[in-house]
């Protein structure tokens, strides 16, 4: 019954009760993680007297696995056999609310409305993504349970979402991802040509809303006309009593262009954005949410050619800038140990234009005009020392032939820092 604030309205014996509810302190919250605190308020509207021996709120978080024939009492022994399960226990917390004083049995509630505080902690160690799948689920509840004498207990329960964090900051995510791989178009001695594709992400790891860019080289040598393609793989895998069950859904696709026989290809960073999705459950040893991003190449007639680059869904977004550069350098592999050399503490000053020229260039251009009078000790004017410095002509274009060779040629070898 969980969901809405103040929900599941229980109706006790004789109309005692008129309401049962839970609301949490934050309800715009979206989700909780490890050690996070959890708190809020249980409900109870009575319009008589109520009798109670004891208000109790239990927490609960599992993960369970399951498939085959129900185990109904009508299921024959054979099928229900064939069922299996298996549960994994994350959270389990029971808290008193209310509880009679010693030696008495019950506690009488007075009409009207009461509230009862509660807060817990969830356990430090990591607890698993919250998740729903065809063949198992992983849920966290809280719920609320009113014991009363000769009647049923009551209860209200709410949906606890929990999320694991993942960080795409991490190095292993940071990593970018690159495959080639090469098919031969034909049958048997018939074969038309090659086709090969190259396809690289420039990180392993992303969030929801990311634009993934990708890198493609597409060769055609085959006499077909191919498609590239793209798109985003959920894999869940669900183990229960040794068995194993796969799913695998496409959760975002995009497609290139027509590649002609003989032609190629490129895709410089080409964007598939990732929809809303659950983020990458690896830490449950029952249930397992998987991602990868495929590309491939649809060939008409033959089995499609594909890579498949693993891809983790996170949850704590890309930083963009100390991450970034060590992306950046893993990605094309670079000696970057130049950045370590130390610049000198003042840069030397450029040559004199009238060493670069010939005595006789510089003397046709003495200007004809008195020089200034020398300014040691007084405050030059920097406009006239500008008009001074521009009235030579530029300096002479670059050439590879030394107009003024020497007699002794140089040998010393020239090497270069990449």
């Amino acid at each position: 019954m969980g969901g809405e604030a103040g929900c599941a309205a229980a109706v006790g014996a004789e109309g005692r009760v008129k309401s049962l509810g839970l609301v949490f302190e934050d309800e715009r919250k979206g989700c909780y993680s490890s050690g996070e605190t959890v708190a809020g308020h249980v409900l109870l509207e009575a319009t008589e007297p109520v009798a109670l021996r004891a208000l109790r709120l239990e927490a609960q978080g599992r993960a369970t696995a399951a498939w085959g024939p129900s185990t109904c009492p009508r299921a024959s022994t054979s099928a229900a056999a064939l069922a299996v399960s298996s549960e994994v226990e994350y959270l389990n917390v029971r808290l008193s609310l209310r509880e009679p004083p010693a030696g008495e049995g019950i506690i009488l509630l007075q009409p009207g409305k009461h509230e009862f505080p509660f807060r817990f902690q969830l356990p430090s160690e990591p607890l698993v993504t919250s998740f729903t799948g065809k063949y198992g689920s992983i849920q966290y509840c809280v719920r609320a349970v009113l014991e009363r004498p000769k009647v049923p207990d009551q209860s209200v329960k709410r949906d606890l979402q929990v999320v694991s964090h993942v960080d795409v900051n991490t190095p292993a995510l940071l990593t970018p991802v690159l495959k080639t791989q090469e098919k031969m178009v034909g049958c048997w001695f018939f074969t038309s040509g090659p086709v090969s594709l190259s396809a690289k992400i420039e990180r392993k790891g992303y969030c929801n809303g990311e634009a993934i860019p990708i890198y493609a080289e597409i060769e055609n040598c085959s006499s077909r006309l191919i498609v590239p393609k793209a798109a985003i793989f959920q894999t869940q895998t669900y183990l229960a009593s040794g068995k194993t069950k796969t799913i695998r859904h496409m959760v975002a696709n995009v497609r290139g262009n027509h590649i002609a026989s003989g032609s190629t290809d490129t895709w410089n960073g080409k964007t598939l954005k990732i929809p809303p999705v659950t983020p990458s459950i690896l830490d449950c040893c029952i249930i397992r949410v998987d991602y990868s991003l495929a590309v491939y190449i649809h060939i008409p007639g033959a089995k499609k050619l594909m890579l498949e680059l693993p891809l983790v869904i996170g949850t704590i977004p890309y930083n963009g800038f100390g991450s970034r550069n060590s992306s950046v350098a893993s990605q094309f592999s670079m000696d970057m140990s130049w950045l370590t050399l130390t610049l000198p503490e003042q840069p030397e000053a450029p040559p004199n234009y009238a060493d670069v020229v010939s005595e006789e260039e510089f003397s046709r251009h003495i200007p004809p005009y008195p020089q200034p009078p020398n300014c040691e000790g007084e405050v030059c004017c920097p406009m006239f020392a500008c008009i001074q410095e521009f009235r030579f002509q530029p300096p002479p274009l670059y050439s590879e032939v030394d107009p003024h060779p020497s007699d002794v040629e140089e040998t010393q070898p020239v090497s270069f820092i990449l």
